[in-house]
């Protein structure tokens, strides 16, 4: 259900945690962000969902509003991982950063649906960006097959959502293959969405935060020998 890749990676030493929960949508980044928070004792940030200001426009016209969906998102996630360096907390991001211009933006290039021009001043802002911030501790990747992703987008019943073919979806399910297989900015901590249910099997969160705080305490035990 769990397994640990990257391993060999490490941050820069501080004395705080950070935490970022990548997968695609629907595997259940927020809820799963929220819990542990909890449960660890983080701060957590969430992806802005229910008042962003370009999402129910981009599932109806891509090609029109992704360019300005993307740059929106990468202001917040900015914003909160400087947040983060500043408070200087144990902390629980919903969504990275490198998720956005490797997988979102990238398939509206690919796709015909983001200009080259735009893409290009994009990415160089987003490389711009990335350079002055922290890397997470560890990423938590929430994986499973389509079917499984297919169902809680279904199930949570976002309005957005209902009318986005299930051939998006696919494609995004993809494309974060491909991202995992090649991301290499700090450990990571896969959880088989397939069998890991934390309704079901509350005990299911409870391995997982001990996962997390046994690989964090083997972090903060290497930095300080």
């Amino acid at each position: 259900m769990f397994r640990i890749t990257n391993a060999h990676l490490r941050p820069e030493p501080r004395d705080y945690s950070f935490v970022t929960v990548i997968g695609n949508v629907g595997a259940g980044k927020s809820t799963l962000t929220r819990e542990l928070s909890s449960r660890l004792g983080f701060d957590a940030s969430y992806e802005r969902v229910a008042n962003n200001p370009y999402l129910s426009d981009f599932y109806a016209d891509q090609a029109a509003w992704g360019f300005h969906l993307q740059i929106y998102f990468l202001g917040q996630r900015y914003k909160d991982i400087v947040d983060i360096q500043d408070a200087a907390r144990d902390h629980i991001q919903d969504r990275s950063i490198y998720e956005d211009v490797e997988i979102f933006a990238r398939a509206l290039h690919d796709t015909g649906k983001m200009a080259d021009r735009d893409f290009q001043t994009y990415h160089d802002l987003f490389h711009n960006m990335v350079d002055h911030l922290i890397r997470p501790d560890l990423a938590i990747y929430l994986t499973g097959s389509l079917d499984t992703i297919l169902k809680r987008i279904a199930s949570r019943g976002r309005e957005s959502e209902k009318a986005v073919p299930a051939a998006y979806w696919a494609e995004l399910h993809t494309r974060y293959e491909r991202f995992i297989s090649g991301y290499t900015q700090s450990p990571i901590l896969w959880v088989d969405i397939d069998r890991f249910d934390m309704y079901k099997h509350p005990e299911h969160l409870e391995m997982l935060a001990a996962e997390v705080r046994h690989f964090l305490a083997q972090k903060n035990s290497l930095a300080a020998g």
